[in-house]
């Protein structure tokens, strides 16, 4: 789908009441049944999320409380992805540290080995035969 018809689409559904929404969603997610080529999404908060949601409209839940749900869970997922990327960034630092730490080992046993009397300069090992 093209980008301005899906903010077209946007602006129609910015102007619905929650119970109106939920009609279009239904209908969207029939013509998606029958016509999508993409997938679903399938991660697991995203999966939760739309478990939850359909379970509530079954069950006949107001739109109020569906949409107090959905926000919380929302918020939910936001807070995993925070702490994934945080995770991400810790352990993308610790390895920074460890290959410095590594290099600067090398580099001070390499200066170890050349500054020994009586032995010979270090070759590369490109020059080593």
């Amino acid at each position: 789908m093209n980008d301005l018809l899906k903010q077209r689409i946007l602006r129609a559904l910015e102007t619905l009441p929650d119970d109106k929404g939920y009609a279009v969603l239904d209908y969207v997610e029939f013509l998606e049944s029958r016509y999508a080529e993409r997938a679903k999404p399938t991660g697991f908060l995203a999966k939760l999320t739309e478990s939850v949601e359909d379970t509530m409209r079954a069950a006949k839940v107001s739109q109020q409380a569906i949409s107090g749900t959905m926000g919380a869970l929302d918020g939910a997922s936001r807070i995993m992805r925070g702490l994934a990327a945080a995770g991400q960034a810790v352990v993308e630092e610790a390895v920074r540290a460890a290959e410095a730490a590594n290099r600067e080992q090398a580099a001070q046993a390499q200066s170890a080995a050349m500054s020994r009397p009586g032995s010979p300069p270090a070759l590369p090992p490109a020059q080593r035969r």
